[in-house]
């Protein structure tokens, strides 16, 4: 009887040895799980998606986000993993129209309440050349013309700050008539937003305009929730979660020597702050008005670890929490203050920077894409890329999920619909999305893969980190 069992566990080993590598590589076309759409939860469209920040938080003030459009392959797998249930067109806006969406979606003539999305801001962001002349910057008026396509009752348009100042105003000018001369009127005036004064732990200010079909209610910006925690002032309103809020419980990444190879470990957490709670989903308020997901809270995810030399070490241990360390421009967060404004980064045609993490206040490294995470409010069941690169890139991308969600409450006011609490649980994607390489996540949606190839070199040699210290110690010696 023993040999027999030894027999069968060799067996039971070969044929796991010789499985399919993933699922996405094995078929083009994957079983799509059945959409699930509430009748009465209002609908959500969301363009330029990303890995999905703003569907989030459309989702738990209450709508059922049933289509994101999104033109890069790994994020739309993302987005699939996180949002099982939501069509994912991946393809860029300029090449849809709002039938495609409704036709994708399974939602025929129903109505859509809102649309809502970021077009890519390297056009007119505060950082690097600003220029009107941006290709780039057309894909705003591709926005309004699928929100008129589409018919939609409100949209929300969010971009940087940089459109409101200087030679970016006119455009912004030329924005709002378009939306006007679509039929629809626009809140006057726009406002600039902080997703610090929203229970979010990091300084990040985004535009939002706000517009419905003209003669209807146009949404009203959302009041600030919390006080920043950094700001020295007087109010009946809550201080805002601090960087110990967001990070204190999770474990150190650095203690686990599988977290070189993989990005979750299973272990457990510590002391939880009351914003880590809700980011833990503590309790059933936690998922507001969303969808609850079946997920495995024993596990930290997104949390690969970031080889640091012994240089790099010291220069961040000698570096004081809510300062930028010097040679690596890096900031170190304060354990009493917030993050900074965390970066996306840059694609392959633009060199493939890895997003600027800040330090952690108390350990010498930069943080894990979890802990960035939890400083942009995304909760611990949300996955992102397993590369440190793709993940950090999609949460810099993104909107914070608790600004998005005081933003879609305004909207699902305005549109008088009472929101209502979702009653199913949802499970996850397929575990194979968060680790796909460019040509599987192609194949899976079946796209053409996009060119990575960066578009110029400096030829400038960059220093080796010993040389770059060298010169750091002798210029403080003279």
């Amino acid at each position: 009887m023993k040999r027999d069992l030894q027999v069968l566990e060799k067996v039971v080993d070969i044929v796991l040895a010789h499985r399919p590598k993933s699922s996405i590589e094995k078929s083009k076309n994957p079983p799509k799980p059945k959409k699930q759409i509430l009748k009465a939860r209002p609908i959500g469209i969301d363009l330029f998606a990303g890995a999905g920040g703003m569907s989030l938080g459309f989702e738990q003030a209450g709508f059922d986000v049933c289509a994101a459009v999104e033109i890069d392959p790994i994020h739309c797998a993302i987005h699939k993993f996180n949002f099982p249930e939501c069509a994912v067109l991946p393809k860029s806006i300029q090449a849809i129209t709002g039938a495609d969406i409704r036709k994708a979606a399974g939602i025929g003539n129903r109505t859509v309440d809102v649309v809502f999305g970021g077009p890519p801001c390297q056009g007119f962001s505060l950082i690097g050349h600003r220029s009107l002349d941006d290709p780039r910057n057309h894909l705003v008026l591709d926005f309004v013309r699928i929100v008129a396509e589409l018919d939609a009752s409100a949209f929300v348009f969010e971009n940087v700050k940089g459109l409101t100042v200087g030679k970016q105003l006119p455009f912004l000018a030329e924005l709002i008539k378009a939306f006007q001369d679509a039929g629809y009127d626009v809140r006057a005036p726009w406002k600039v937003l902080d997703a610090a004064n929203y229970g979010v732990p990091q300084h990040r200010e985004r535009l939002i305009l706000f517009g419905s079909k003209q003669g209807t209610k146009v949404p009203d910006y959302p009041k600030a929730l919390t006080v920043p925690a950094d700001k020295k002032m007087k109010s009946n309103l809550p201080v805002g979660p601090t960087c110990k809020d967001a990070l204190g419980d999770i474990p150190n990444a650095d203690k686990f020597e599988v977290l070189n190879a993989v990005d979750e470990v299973k272990t457990k957490h510590g002391k939880l702050s009351p914003y880590a709670e809700e980011m833990r989903c503590s309790s059933s308020d936690a998922w507001h008005y969303g969808h609850m997901r079946k997920w495995n809270s024993s596990y930290l995810t997104s949390s690969a670890r970031t080889g640091h030399t012994q240089i790099s070490q010291l220069r961040f241990s000698q570096t004081s929490p809510g300062s930028v360390e010097q040679i690596s421009r890096f900031y170190k967060l304060s354990p009493t203050g917030l993050s900074n404004t965390l970066r996306a980064g840059t694609d392959g045609s633009r060199g493939a920077f890895t997003s600027p993490r800040p330090i952690h206040y108390a350990l010498d490294r930069c943080v894990t894409v979890r802990e960035m995470a939890r400083l942009h409010g995304f909760p611990d069941w949300f996955r992102f890329h397993a590369t440190k690169w793709h993940g950090a890139r999609q949460i810099g991308n993104a909107v914070p999920p608790p600004l998005a969600r005081a933003i879609a409450g305004e909207v699902i006011k305005a549109l008088g619909i009472k929101p209502v609490a979702s009653s199913n649980e949802m499970g996850l994607g397929d575990a194979d999305l968060l680790t796909v390489v460019m040509a599987q996540a192609c194949a899976y949606f079946e796209v053409e893969k996009p060119s990575t190839k960066r578009d110029r070199k400096s030829g400038a040699r960059k220093r080796s980190q010993t040389e770059t210290e060298a010169a750091r110690i002798s210029a403080m010696s003279v």
